[in-house]
């Protein structure tokens, strides 16, 4: 489960994050392209944006599903 005390900064504000567990796997960028994007020197992924519809909102769910050691969480804030 996603650790929201150790977000990544680089997250934009909103109900979607990526935690500092992140190991840039590419399997969520597959999921949610629009939504997620690597740090400068590839070492994690972060939200570039939130879900602004339900095709997003359905990607970063598929994203949070598919990341293998759970560093996308959905806490709301």
């Amino acid at each position: 489960m996603a650790d929201k005390s150790i977000k990544q900064l680089e997250n934009v504000p909103g109900k979607y994050y990526v935690d500092q567990t992140c190991v840039p796997c590419n399997d969520c960028i597959k999921e949610a392209p629009d939504l997620l994007q690597y740090n400068a020197d590839e070492t994690h992924i972060f939200f570039k944006k939130q879900p602004t519809n339900a095709s997003e909102e359905k990607q970063a769910k598929a994203a949070m599903a598919m990341c293998p050691v759970d560093a996308i969480g959905d806490d709301g804030e």
